[in-house]
């Protein structure tokens, strides 16, 4: 369904990014920022699965500064090597920050924009919703460390999806995080770091399936309005 195409980031740095249309018009637009994985089929697949219903999806390599064209598996070695170019990535996470405005100012000639984050792609989406601009709606998942950075106002309506067993972001994270953003919708769910992917052993499919319709009630009531 989809297609690969380039953003240029505002200190002109070209950013690859995965592009999925709707097959008719969009409903509003979904930047879909990725794991520590890189930009793998799994992305891809949740991009091309917001395609599919209706909104415009982008999916930006926010790897391409550290290493380009990342695309992991879900092995040790493959976490692993994921934590290591996470690691490199936040020392320039200013850098990355302009590559997913880039993507969002690219997204919103399609109409109003979320960022929907997983993993460490949740902490981006986190991050986003205080300190980007065209945001219209943020959903982080499970975005590690996100209870850590609690003092930015936020911009725009955010739901946090995440898990009661998640190292993560512990319990008395979660509890942070809902005292210092009563206005946040936190959404918690029996199951682990990683349970919206079906790639990885963490997987939990009725999780999965409830965050997707809350994402999509979520999505429609902040982009289409």
């Amino acid at each position: 369904m989809g297609q690969m195409t380039m953003l240029t980031s505002a200190d002109g740095t070209q950013i690859p990014a995965y592009e999925a249309r709707p097959a008719g018009k969009a409903r509003g637009a979904v930047v879909v920022l990725q794991e520590i994985f890189g930009l793998n089929s799994h992305i891809r697949a949740v991009a091309d699965g917001y395609a599919q219903d209706g909104y415009y999806a982008l999916a930006p390599a926010t790897f391409q500064r550290v290493r380009p064209g990342v695309e992991l598996g879900y092995t040790a070695d493959d976490i692993a090597q994921g934590r290591e170019l996470k690691a490199a990535a936040e020392a320039v996470k200013q850098a990355v920050l302009q590559d997913v405005q880039a993507a969002i100012t690219e997204a919103a000639q399609h109409g109003k924009v979320a960022v929907v984050g997983y993993c460490w792609g949740g902490l981006l989406a986190w991050r986003a919703a205080s300190a980007l601009k065209g945001l219209s709606a943020a959903l982080p998942y499970y975005g590690g460390g996100m209870h850590l950075e609690l003092s930015a106002p936020l911009r725009c309506p955010v739901m946090a999806h995440l898990s009661d067993d998640d190292a993560t972001v512990p319990a008395d994270g979660v509890a942070a995080l809902q005292k210092a953003y009563p206005e946040v919708q936190v959404h918690i769910y029996a199951a682990h770091h990683g349970f919206n992917c079906d790639q990885r052993g963490a997987w939990n499919a009725q999780a999965a399936a409830l965050a997707r319709e809350r994402t999509l009630q979520f999505l429609a009531q902040h982009l289409m309005s």
